[in-house]
């Protein structure tokens, strides 16, 4: 939430590439820290955790200045499609090297590769038009009228109380806390699932492990292009596209958690179905993490604080569930609970955000609104 503040007050830039250097240096230390002490350990992870706790609001509060309203789901679809090139890449080549080489080299190699990527965004990321010292004046007229003056420039003090009392903001957190929790399921508990159940050696535990999540190559910027397109002016508002992606994602993923539940150890089965799983959360997806712009484009980097904040308990959560729900033998009965788990949270999550979520800007959201004045007032006292 801090960092969502932060996002919005002072620009993503050096948020989102501070995040990922610290979090590529922190990878570099990890093996030795492994080898002195737990402790040590543990207080790296944390470091880890406060550099990428502040990156998706970063991302939102670049996207509010960089992309066009009328685009925007592309956009952040194909943004955020880069998290799971990344799963798919760090699960195959973590279990190869892990088998052949040994565990130290995969965070050598991510540590290398984030600090390599940390040199080229300090040089071509800008917090927004207006602030790029290369931009020509055609590109930097154009993005003045697609976005507006105001909206490019302007940092207006935060409604807190209007975003702590808006339903929508609310049903947005309880629908990314269900997203979360599915995603980080899969994440975390696939190589051990496929490992003690259905049997893989580990470098085959990663290549199969990252197979539900080859879904998400297309279906993520695909969600957002569908979604753009059935914005698009005379066909549907953008409150029935959020809320028809979001509930039909989940409850279709919910579906296929239930089908992966019962099909015990049958390796195909198992694999094609949590594909499935992966490929009809994209369009949830594509719902959950634009909403905040829809909301209020000029304060996204504070929604996405506070309801990634929630996402990241159920990241929390989800990790535990697993460990507490297999921790005796880890068989297909203790794995039964805990897909189940994961899509009644997927149900509760499609029904909340169908009842009440919303596609609109917010009246508080706009640029010298009452709510704006009010608080710009409080600001001067």
């Amino acid at each position: 939430m801090p960092g969502g503040l932060a996002a919005d007050r002072v620009g993503g830039k050096w948020l989102f590439g501070g995040g990922v250097f610290l979090s590529a240096i922190v990878a570099l230390m990890t093996p030795d820290a492994a080898t002195i002490h737990v402790t040590f350990l543990i207080t790296l992870r944390i470091l880890s955790g406060l550099g990428e706790g502040p990156l998706l609001p970063s991302i939102h509060a670049l996207i509010a200045r960089w992309s066009v309203p009328r685009y925007r789901s592309g956009v952040v679809t194909f943004i955020f499609a880069g998290v799971d090139y990344g799963i798919i890449v760090g699960m195959v080549v973590t279990g190869v090297l892990c088998d052949y080489v040994g565990w130290e080299s995969a965070f050598y190699l991510f540590g290398t590769v984030g600090c390599i990527w940390f040199i080229a965004w300090f040089f071509l990321c800008f917090d927004s038009p207006p602030s790029h010292p290369r931009i020509s004046t055609t590109e930097l007229e154009y993005w003045q009228q697609a976005i507006g003056s105001e909206d490019l420039v302007t940092r207006p003090p935060t409604p807190w109380r209007q975003i702590f009392t808006s339903a929508p903001v609310w049903a947005l957190a309880v629908a990314f806390f269900a997203l979360s929790w599915s995603h980080t399921t899969l994440v975390t508990s696939l190589p051990t699932y496929m490992h003690d159940v259905l049997g893989f050696s580990m470098s085959k535990v990663g290549m199969f492990s990252a197979i539900p999540f080859f879904a998400s190559i297309v279906m993520i910027p695909a969600s957002g292009r569908i979604s753009d397109w059935l914005r698009a002016p005379g066909r549907l508002s953008t409150t029935v596209v959020r809320k028809t992606l979001c509930v039909a994602g989940f409850l279709l993923a919910a579906t296929f958690y239930i089908l992966t539940a019962y099909f015990g150890c049958h390796r195909i089965g198992a694999v094609t179905t949590l594909f499935f799983v992966v490929f009809f959360l994209c369009f949830g997806m594509s719902s959950v993490v634009t909403n905040q712009l829809d909301l209020a484009p000029l304060h996204a980097g504070r929604i996405m604080g506070l309801t990634y904040f929630f996402a990241n308990l159920s990241a929390i959560g989800a990790p535990l569930a697993m460990g507490a729900l297999t921790y005796e033998k880890s068989t297909v009965d203790e794995w039964r609970i805990v897909f189940l788990l994961a899509a009644a949270i997927l149900v509760v999550g499609a029904a909340v955000f169908v009842v009440f979520g919303s596609g609109q800007r917010q009246s508080w959201a706009e640029i010298g609104s009452p709510a704006d004045e009010h608080d710009d007032t409080q600001h001067s006292q």
